[in-house]
């Protein structure tokens, strides 16, 4: 029998911490364990209806069934655009400053291939989306850890970066509101951020997947917001988690032309674009009544509440979430991560994620994701108290 090597791409390759999260929830329910599943960040919450209305229509239309464009319908880039003017008084040029993208996650794990030799680095923010050093290294770049430290509001410290890091870094990921964190960026670190962009020739990639999933009226601003932002980066977003439309794989990049136009160039020669109808069903999403998603928020701060104060009761340690649907908290000192999860759904079938799983600083931390009913939240923390 033939013997197929895999590719040291791939040998090298950690496993995907989603795909071992699921084996584990496939083998509780096999038990018949009564799982309360808060580990993956897979919102539960249907999508709106006016959109999945949007999508059967616009699925009838056999202009749609055809081959899309490479960088997305010209009208969907328009609505992007609106959407970004409208949010953050953020001009884009729909032509050249925006593209689509088969979810997120797509154009963050394809952007290293568009300016990632062999040798150089990107520098990525741990604990953190396992697709930023997971893209870096399908591009033969070599990931710098930039530790996201509780000490330092999980914000990187870029003055620790060693200057010879520095002259081979080409990219940096960026992704606040937070995840697993949940931590907020301020006002002055974007800036601080651009200052250090220019002033070392890097490309910054900032991931705003949850810059709508945000509490008690605080907006979070976009890195684009910021004077000399488009000059220096782009900014990945995903229809994913504002619309509860994880499964329909769409979302955007946006900002500096010459960085889209790179990412682009990868996407038409490795895919061909996303669906029509999606695409049109997204521009009723992005056009989406307010009242509708403050509806959806007000369902996550209700359960952000109860969960953080469950937990608080119980005396584990943890910051309130200002945004995103995570909650981030150190566990037992008797534990290390990947056990106190092992210990949670063993002893009383409640599955988190361990922080170890989204990079060696996230040790110490399990995260907890609000995508269960408020009642089953409540459930949980009940369980994980007579666990410990």
């Amino acid at each position: 029998m033939a013997n197929f090597e895999l590719a040291d791409r791939v040998k090298h390759l950690p496993p995907y911490l989603f795909a071992a999260i699921d084996k584990m929830k496939q083998d509780a329910v096999a038990k018949g364990i009564d799982l309360i599943d808060l580990s993956i960040g897979d919102p539960d919450i249907p999508t709106p209806d006016h959109i999945v209305t949007a999508m059967k229509q616009a699925v009838e239309k056999p202009a749609h069934h055809r081959y899309p464009s490479y960088e997305g319908m010209l009208s969907y880039r328009e609505a992007v655009a609106e959407w970004y003017r409208q949010r953050f008084n953020v001009a884009l040029d729909p032509k050249t400053e925006v593209l689509s993208l088969i979810g997120s996650k797509e154009g963050i794990g394809h952007i290293p291939l568009a300016f990632v030799n062999p040798g150089d680095v990107v520098l990525v923010p741990s604990p953190g989306y396992p697709v930023y050093p997971v893209g870096t290294m399908f591009a033969g770049g070599e990931p710098y850890i930039m530790p996201l430290k509780e000490e330092n509001a999980f914000l990187p410290d870029l003055s620790s970066i060693p200057s010879d890091i520095l002259k081979r870094a080409k990219l940096m990921f960026l992704n606040y509101p937070n995840n697993p964190t949940s931590a907020n960026a301020p006002v002055d670190f974007f800036k601080h951020v651009i200052e250090f962009a220019n002033k070392h020739n890097i490309i910054i990639c900032h991931d705003a997947a949850y810059s709508e999933m945000y509490y008690d009226n605080n907006k979070p601003k976009s890195f684009l917001e910021f004077e000399g932002a488009k000059e220096v980066g782009i900014e990945f977003h995903s229809l994913s988690k504002t619309y509860n439309m994880t499964g329909w794989r769409i979302g955007f990049a946006v900002g500096n032309k010459a960085v889209i136009s790179g990412l682009g160039k990868i996407k038409s020669n490795l895919d061909s674009g996303v669906f029509q109808a999606v695409q049109e069903a997204s521009i009723a999403a992005l056009k989406t009544d307010d009242s509708t998603l403050s509806n959806i928020r007000s369902i996550y701060q209700e359960r952000r509440d109860a969960m953080y104060e469950g937990l608080k009761t119980i005396g584990l340690s943890l910051n309130k979430p200002g945004a995103t649907f995570y909650l981030w908290a150190k566990v037992p000192a008797a534990f290390d991560s990947s056990g106190f999860v092992s210990h949670l759904l063993e002893k009383c079938g409640v599955l988190g994620t361990p922080g170890v799983g989204f990079g060696a600083p996230g040790e110490g931390y399990i995260r907890f994701a609000l995508t269960q009913p408020v009642s089953r939240i409540k459930e949980a923390v009940k369980r994980i108290e007579k666990a410990l």
